[in-house]
């Protein structure tokens, strides 16, 4: 793919807006190894199924994505590279927001989004220098590489690991504001040291401990978003 530090995402690529944010979803849907099916694409872009479907078959049509029968959408190595040079861009902007700019890390996703795909490559550079060339952003998403590479790192889910367990928060896996505000009061972020004290049966809550020795108590849905490094 040509590369000029004066274009923007969209010059490059010679798509729109839209196309790269159905290219950024069906690249998180994917992450388990499994196809995106349309109705969850459809409630990530907050469109009807059939209006994804439509975008679907043009993605197709453009070997952008891949439709598997009865099954979904994934990417193909075209759709692939352009979903991660999407979501660097975007990531890098998130973290320059929160840590040059000051927003919440609530606040973030959403100025990024208006920006990713009108900055050029050369100031895309100048925020990954500034920032020290980051790996993760403010809610511990992984930054890929120029090349489209990811860093190799340790993270678990929360709740794949037993009672007693000791970790880091490393990742909490939502762009959703208000779950990131609620996370944020909790002290729940990037970085801070926790301790697995109980997951109740039957879909219960789930019983955290932080350093200070604060109890935290979350709803099992919100406590499978947080991925730890075991220590």
């Amino acid at each position: 793919m040509p590369s000029n530090p004066t274009e923007s995402l969209n010059d490059v690529v010679g798509v729109n807006d839209a196309v790269l944010h159905y290219l950024d979803i069906i690249y998180r849907l994917t992450q388990n190894g499994m196809p995106a099916t349309t109705t969850e694409i459809a409630a990530r872009v907050g469109v009807t199924p059939s209006g994804a479907s439509v975008m679907l078959k043009r993605l197709a049509e453009r070997s952008l994505v891949q439709l598997k029968p009865y099954r979904g959408a994934v990417l193909t190595p075209q759709g692939r590279q352009i979903a991660l040079r999407t979501i660097r861009r975007h990531r890098l902007l998130e973290m320059f927001l929160h840590q040059v700019m000051g927003f919440a890390w609530h606040e973030v996703d959403e100025h990024a989004h208006a920006l990713e795909t009108v900055i050029n490559e050369q100031f895309e550079d100048r925020m990954a220098e500034m920032l020290g060339n980051p790996i993760r952003c403010p809610h511990g998403h992984l930054i890929p590489a120029k090349d489209g590479t990811l860093p190799v790192v340790n993270d678990v889910p929360l709740l794949s690991q037993p009672v007693g367990t000791r970790g880091i928060v490393r990742c909490v896996d939502t762009d959703n504001p208000e779950w990131l505000k609620y996370f944020g009061e909790q002290g729940l972020m990037p970085g801070q040291r926790i301790t697995l004290k109980e997951i109740a049966p039957y879909g219960g809550p789930v019983t955290l401990e932080a350093t200070d020795g604060t109890t935290i108590i979350l709803g099992r849905a919100l406590a499978e978003l947080i991925y730890i490094e075991v220590c």
